[in-house]
């Protein structure tokens, strides 16, 4: 099958974009900004308040909402705060109306000029719909911020979180299947310990969308033990009453999980690395594979300064870019493996 590098450099285009979308999205979750537009409208928000009594207005309505009456009131909370939180949403949402238009506009283009194969089509179209299945999530993360907790529900956070995290990997995937279309050799042990190195890549995750929510590395700032010189921290017994919930809404459990599960990722990313060398790999299998141990202890290495510094927005925005590049590695490696 011929190369199109056109289909290949917009679906490139596309993952460069989502990854930027993530980024301030994290600058969004780090800022405590993801609250601060109230009401959002898909052509009139395009731009944000360019008059001062548009600003004004946008300012009054976020006052009638619980993270102004129970928070920021108690701040000496002013416009030019306002503004401030206001832009990293507003820049968060304008790059998701950009991803759309990037992704509709020359899709359109493709498939007039029959550019687009027909299995690569029906992966299109599973990426339309992933995208607008990401932006009903973000919306369904903000509601649960406005109703009476100022905070949004760290499970849709996580969802909303992990869901972009997929999107882009879906969408490397199938670039990937255009840039190498002539299939290798499957080594099928290497693909199903892969497979399962990606299924717990993303469960760690989705912790680290629990732990964002629940704001739960400003607690137990102290590596390789918690707090105390434990373990296993006490205080996962007293948060919650059930060990679902102490794992999965607990600060100290949830805490506990993502820490573990890292050891766990990496122990896995090293067995899969070592258990290679009983195969004849492909310049592009090694490749990966040389990539996920560098970035998975760069990623574990950003992760203990990031609690031991109590997540300052730097750390915790570069901890997350991190995982972005290790899933990027992780998806080249098992395409690599499978194909």
């Amino acid at each position: 099958m011929k190369k199109d590098k056109a289909v290949i450099y917009w679906l490139l285009s596309g993952c460069v974009l989502v990854f930027i979308m993530v980024v301030v999205g994290g600058i969004t979750r780090l800022t405590n900004s993801g609250l601060s537009m109230t009401d959002w409208h898909l052509v009139t928000d395009t731009l944000p308040p360019l008059t001062d009594a548009k600003w004004n207005a946008a300012f009054e309505a976020y006052k009638q909402f619980p993270e102004y009456q129970k928070i920021n009131i108690h701040n000496d909370f002013q416009l030019s705060d306002y503004k401030f939180i206001y832009f990293w949403e507003w820049f968060h949402r304008f790059i998701g109306r950009i991803i759309g238009l990037v992704f509709i506009v020359p899709f359109v283009y493709f498939l007039i000029k029959k550019r687009i194969d027909k299995a690569t089509l029906n992966k299109c179209f599973i990426l339309l719909g992933m995208g607008a299945l990401q932006g009903f999530f973000g919306w369904f993360m903000v509601k649960s911020g406005l109703i009476d907790d100022p905070d949004v529900s760290h499970f849709r956070l996580a969802l909303h979180l992990t869901f972009a995290f997929i999107t882009f990997a879906y969408t490397l995937w199938v670039s990937l299947d255009l840039i190498y279309p002539d299939r290798k050799q499957v080594i099928l042990p290497l693909k199903k310990l892969a497979r399962i190195t990606l299924v717990f890549l993303i469960i760690q995750i989705i912790y680290g969308g629990f732990v964002a929510g629940l704001n739960a590395g400003l607690l137990h700032n102290h590596w390789p033990l918690m707090s105390d010189g434990q373990f296993f921290h006490e205080s996962i017994l007293l948060e919650k009453d059930s060990w679902l919930t102490r794992f999965t809404e607990g600060k100290s459990g949830v805490q506990f999980v993502h820490r573990t599960m890292a050891y766990v990722v990496v122990g896995l990313i090293l067995f899969l690395y070592f258990k290679s060398k009983q195969y004849v790999l492909s310049a592009q299998q090694q490749n990966g594979l040389n990539a996920l141990v560098v970035i998975v202890f760069l990623q574990f290495t950003l992760g203990v300064f990031t609690l031991l510094y109590s997540v300052p927005l730097w750390l915790g925005l570069i901890h997350q870019v991190m995982a972005f590049f290790l899933l990027t590695a992780m998806t080249y490696t098992l395409h690599r493996l499978s194909k």
